[in-house]
């Protein structure tokens, strides 16, 4: 297997030191079993969609043509994000998303449709955050049903916090977007609150709503078709950088 993708994915304690303070991730690496095509994709297609910490995103060939820039962290198997790339051509966009599987699924598709307007990180989000991309640089970052980590004591995993906010708000452009989406009402609700709490961010309902409508650029994904048969909901925020 390539090397750059090895070490991009190699395994990482869960409790990490963060400067002079622990941090704690926001995910586990469950990386379940790889597909014959997924491994292909990983060791034929990594070396033209993928980057690594040491690649500047804003430096990157996606980026000097003067076109929105879209970050979507945690994008699962990729077939939302392949969607949404494929259907719009005038948007770069970068997958963040550390579960290799998922990886291996997205580079097949965006193969298989030669995408031109996608990379791929499988590293932290934060460390790409911190590391790779440059102040005000990103048009949206997109955020589409996180793990909600249901047990209180695991609460404190939550990517969504005040320090998230921050580091966002220095990465997003002003007038750009923090797109989140979930189905698990109790997150949602406080996402809102921690939105709401924050400084730079206004919510871009028309009603002044924390919550928005589903946009018609992010597609639904089979689970939120099925979860909508079920009578689920679904909540968007999505906030303005100012």
């Amino acid at each position: 297997m390539n090397q750059d993708i090895t070490l991009a994915i190699s395994s990482n304690p869960q409790l990490e030191e963060h400067g002079k303070r622990f941090r704690i991730r926001s995910f586990i690496r469950r990386q379940g079993r790889i597909t014959v095509a997924q491994k292909k994709a990983l060791e034929e297609l990594w070396p033209r969609y993928g980057l690594s910490l040491t690649d500047p995103l804003i430096e990157h060939d996606l980026s000097p043509r003067d076109i929105p820039l879209v970050l979507e962290i945690g994008f699962g198997n990729g077939d939302s994000l392949v969607t949404m790339a494929q259907d719009h051509p005038e948007c770069a966009y970068i997958g963040i998303e550390v579960h290799l599987p998922g990886v291996g699924h997205l580079l097949h598709r965006a193969g298989e449709l030669n995408l031109q307007n996608l990379k791929v990180y499988a590293d932290d989000a934060i460390d790409v955050l911190h590391q790779a991309v440059k102040d005000q640089s990103i048009d949206r970052v997109q955020l589409f049903f996180p793990d909600p980590w249901h047990k209180k004591r695991h609460h404190k995993r939550r990517i969504v916090n005040a320090d998230f906010l921050r580091l966002l708000h220095q990465k997003i452009k002003p007038g750009g977007q923090f797109h989140a989406a979930t189905d698990w009402e109790p997150y949602a609700l406080e996402m809102a609150e921690i939105l709401e709490a924050a400084q730079g961010f206004i919510s871009s309902a028309p009603d002044g709503s924390p919550f928005s409508e589903r946009p018609n650029y992010r597609p639904l994904t089979k689970f939120e078709r099925r979860g909508q048969r079920l009578g689920h909901g679904v909540w968007d925020l999505i906030w303005t950088r100012q």
